[in-house]
């Protein structure tokens, strides 16, 4: 009995420290340059600034994950980009589900405000979170997005997907001002 006793302690000690651990982690996570993995980050300060003529943004075809901070509030994310007839989107999933309920707050503050900076291999850009709604002008667009989503990243969404709430889609303009 004494053995099991000091076993359980055992296990309760270390559990106490790994928590301890992860919450130190994702609390200090706010004041790194940028995300850690899947924890999000402080605001985005390394890296050049571009500035000058809008980029082509088909290099981004390809690219896996980019670094997204909004301004207000500034924490950065790691999240999925797409790139559609030279422009980009963020697409955020999962939306009506309880993770998704509990741990995606980003999509609702940049639909109050859109301001961000992106951060693709090293280099920052100024954008605009602009939401992509199920109205009808939309659906092209959307079908496209979802087609590219689906290759890109083998998910399996659709436009009652976007239509229900289920998946938010942002294009990311240039931003105007500050």
């Amino acid at each position: 009995m004494g053995f099991l006793r000091g076993l359980a302690k055992l296990i309760g000690g270390l559990l106490f420290v790994l928590i301890l651990a992860l919450g130190a982690l994702i609390v200090g996570a706010r004041w790194h340059d940028g995300p850690v993995g899947l924890i999000a980050g402080g605001p985005l300060a390394a890296g050049d600034l571009a500035i000058g003529a809008e980029p082509d943004w088909k290099f981004t075809h390809d690219i896996p994950t980019v670094e997204l901070q909004l301004l207000n509030p500034a924490r950065s994310r790691t999240t999925w980009i797409l790139e559609i007839d030279g422009h980009i989107y963020i697409a955020s999933g999962y939306m009506n589900s309880m993770v998704g309920k509990l741990w995606k707050h980003w999509p609702y503050e940049a639909e109050k405000d859109g301001r961000a900076m992106l951060r693709i291999d090293g280099k920052r850009y100024e954008r605009s979170l602009v939401r992509i709604n199920s109205a009808p002008e939309n659906a092209a667009l959307i079908e496209k997005l979802l087609q590219e989503a689906n290759r890109k990243y083998h998910v399996r969404a659709t436009p009652a997907n976007v239509a229900d709430g289920g998946m938010w889609l942002f294009e990311l303009t240039p931003r105007v001002g500050t």
